[in-house]
């Protein structure tokens, strides 16, 4: 064995690790003392804030009626028919105002409610369905002079609209509206399938109406071109004019004159009640068919045309 207490080495082996172990062990003391008492301290996180919910928006009221039918005129004796239905009701409501004969001579015999619905809101329109119009097409074709190398449209076209404007002349206004009264949750069950919910059909009938009573007094020749099948108007202004407008026109001054007349008292008739409601009143439930209209949107300024229309046909050409 070796003697460490008189060997060199030895003792000089056992003293550095001595040594060592007592540097190790200083440091870790002084890392301890320094994270203990100099060492930054950590920063508390904030807490975590959950952002409160937004306010969703409210939606936009229901346009307010303007000319609400008179409350009581939808209390009928006898329940409503079904719309698709409803077309011996409404013929022989008709044919108590102008006779059988009238009725069966200018009026579509199908789908009328949903027809007359169409066209009242396509009259302000540029243009209107013709395959779905409620009256029967103007017989003949549009009649025509030459003056000096011009086409104009002759006096002799306003002729064709004389069963028309007979039939409007002896109906009674009062009477017109008394039928659209009853039958009014038809009229409206009818435009809201159009692709209008919450829109009420007697306000759109009335700006169907004055749209018709703003229709140019045009005196003189009226100046005729055919670029393709019908005729147009010359006159870039009448041309642009809504359809019903130009519907007048072709009728003749006279005639106008008289639709105008019957237009204003039928308004009168159907705004008597004032302003008492604030959105549309549902319309009576009616039994719905196996083809019942569905609403559909309709983008701007494109003729209506209802969910089931009749088969088109072709219409002779005319203005």
């Amino acid at each position: 064995m070796w003697n460490k207490a008189t060997d060199p080495e030895e003792s000089f082996r056992d003293k550095a690790i001595w040594w060592s172990a007592g540097i190790v062990i200083a440091a870790a003391i002084a890392i301890g003392v320094y994270y203990r008492y100099y060492s930054p301290v950590p920063a508390t996180p904030a807490p975590h804030t959950v952002a409160a919910p937004q306010p969703q928006p409210a939606p936009p009221p229901l346009p307010a009626i303007q000319h609400p039918i008179p409350p009581a005129a939808e209390q009928t004796q006898k329940p409503l028919p079904p719309l698709d239905k409803s077309d011996p009701d409404i013929s022989d409501s008709l044919a108590g105002l102008l006779g059988k004969p009238a009725v069966a001579k200018l009026l579509v015999s199908h789908h009328i409610i949903r027809d007359i619905v169409v066209t009242v809101d396509n009259l302000p329109r540029r243009k209107v369905a013709a395959e779905l119009r409620p009256i029967q097409p103007t017989g003949g074709e549009t009649v025509v002079e030459s003056q000096g190398g011009t086409t104009v449209l002759s006096q002799q076209n306003y002729a064709r609209y004389e069963p028309f404007v007979d039939a409007v002349q002896s109906l009674d206004p009062k009477a017109l509206a008394a039928v659209y009264f009853r039958l009014y949750p038809l009229f409206q069950q009818a435009y809201e399938s159009l692709g209008y919910p919450g829109k009420y059909f007697n306000d759109r009938l009335v700006q169907a109406i004055d749209s018709l009573l703003a229709t140019p007094d045009v005196q003189g020749p009226i100046l005729l071109v055919r670029p393709k099948v019908f005729y147009q108007f010359a006159d870039p202004k009448l041309e642009a004019l809504p359809a019903g407008q130009k519907l007048l026109i072709r009728m003749g001054p006279q005639s106008a004159a008289i639709i105008k007349t019957k237009l204003r008292q039928l308004l009168a008739a159907i705004t008597a009640t004032p302003p008492q409601m604030s959105q549309p009143s549902p319309a009576a439930p009616q039994p719905q068919s196996g083809s019942g209209a569905q609403a559909s949107p309709l983008p701007p300024g494109t003729e209506a045309t209802p969910s089931n229309p009749p088969p088109a046909q072709a219409p002779p050409p005319q203005l």
